[in-house]
C-alpha cells in the first residue's frame, strides 16, 4: 500500500481464509488492526482480538467504536438459510457502521452477470452489497471468482478431487468459463483501495491473468500436483444438485456450503471491467503458480507434502 498508514481498521471474519491473510498485510503496512471473532480468546494471528459477531449487532457497537475503516469478509454458506441471514448481518452491520462514523467499508463479493440470472449464492452477495451501503457508509466492492490459496472452499474442492479422483466425472457445468485469481493478488487489491479515497462507492472486478474452464482448473492442477493429465468421463445428466452430493462422497467439504458454490458453478464468472487494473497495477499471478502457491502454504501448515504431490519448486 501507498500512503495513508496508520488508521484504526476492523476485519470481520479475521481468523478466516481471506482475513486471516488480510489481517497480516495491514498490519505489515502499520495499521491498528481489529480482528473481529467470536472466539477472540482463541485468536493467535496479528492485530488486536475483538468479539463480534454479525449475527448479533449489539455486539458490533464495541468492535466498531472508533474504526476509519472496516473490511466485510463474512457468509453464511454453511446454512440452508444463507440468503436471509446474509441478508439481516450485512443490514445490521451497515447500520451500525454508519451510526459509529465508520468512513468506509471494503466487501468482497463474487463475479457474475445480469443479477436476473445469478445462482442463490452470487445473487445473495450482489443483495449484501446493497444491503451493506444502506446505512449510508461508502462501499468499495471487489468482485472475484475463485480463490486460490490454501484453505479456500473452492480450491479446495479442486485439489481435493485431483487428489482423490483417479478419473474426473464430468457435469456439464465442468466446461463454464470462470477467472480464478491467487491470493495474493486478492489480497494486494484488498488493501490497496484502502489507499485510494476515488475507490469509495466502486464496484471492482478482479482475477487472474487467465479464463478457464473448471474442467481446465482440475486438469492444470493435476499436470502441477500428480504430473499426469486426469482422464475425464462425461456424464451431462449430473445435475448441480446431484454433484453436490457426488461432492460429499469424495471431498470433506461441508456438504451445504458444497452445494450452494455447486449451485454457482452454472454461471459463468469473468471479468468484463478492467478498472482495477488503473487504480492498482502489477503483474498478476498466473493459474499453475497460484497452484503451487497454495500447495507449498499446505504444506509449511501441515508440516507434510500433500499426498501424492512433488515438493513445490517455489514458495511466496
Amino acid at each position: 500500500m501507498t500512503g495513508g498508514g496508520g488508521r484504526r481498521i476492523l476485519v470481520t471474519g479475521a481468523s478466516g481464509f481471506i482475513g486471516s491473510h488480510l489481517v497480516r498485510a495491514l498490519a505489515d503496512a502499520g495499521h491498528d488492526v481489529r480482528a473481529m471473532t467470536r472466539r477472540p480468546a482463541e485468536y493467535d494471528g496479528p492485530g488486536t482480538a475483538v468479539y463480534g459477531d454479525v449475527g448479533d449487532a449489539a455486539s458490533l457497537e464495541a468492535a466498531l467504536a472508533g474504526v476509519d475503516a472496516a473490511y466485510y469478509l463474512v457468509h453464511s454458506l454453511d446454512s440452508t438459510d444463507f440468503v436471509r441471514k446474509d441478508a439481516d448481518a450485512a443490514t445490521a452491520f451497515g447500520r451500525v457502521a454508519a451510526e459509529a462514523g465508520v468512513s468506509r467499508i471494503v466487501y468482497l463479493g463474487g463475479l457474475g452477470g445480469e443479477e436476473r440470472t445469478l445462482s442463490p449464492h452470487l445473487r445473495s452477495r450482489r443483495e449484501v452489497e446493497r444491503l451493506l451501503a444502506e446505512g449510508g457508509v461508502p462501499v468499495t466492492v471487489l468482485r472475484a471468482a475463485v480463490v486460490i490459496g490454501h484453505g479456500g472452499i473452492s480450491w479446495e474442492i479442486t485439489r481435493q478431487l485431483v487428489a482423490h479422483l483417479p478419473v474426473m466425472v464430468a457435469p456439464r457445468w465442468v466446461k463454464t468459463r470462470t477467472q480464478p485469481i491467487a491470493l495474493r493478488d486478492v489480497i494486494r487489491y484488498l488493501a490497496g483501495v484502502l489507499d485510494h479515497p476515488e475507490a469509495a462507492g466502486r464496484t471492482y472486478e478482479v482475477g487472474g491473468p487467465e479464463v478457464l474452464r473448471y474442467i481446465d482448473m482440475l486438469q492444470r492442477a493435476a499436470l502441477v500436483m500428480n504430473r499426469r493429465v486426469l482422464p475425464v468421463l462425461s456424464v451431462p445428466l449430473l445435475t448441480p444438485r446431484l454433484s453436490s452430493g457426488w461432492l460429499a462422497l469424495v471431498t470433506d467439504v461441508d456438504a451445504e456450503t458444497g452445494r450452494n458454490l455447486i449451485d454457482s458453478m452454472t454461471n459463468e464468472v469473468v471479468v468484463t471491467d478492467q478498472a482495477i487494473r488503473s487504480l492498482l497495477p502489477g503483474e498478476l499471478t498466473g493459474y499453475d503458480e497460484a497452484v503451487r502457491l497454495a500447495l507449498a502454504d499446505r504444506e509449511r501448515a501441515l508440516g507434510t507434502p500433500p499426498a501424492g504431490a512433488p515438493r513445490p519448486a517455489e514458495a511466496p
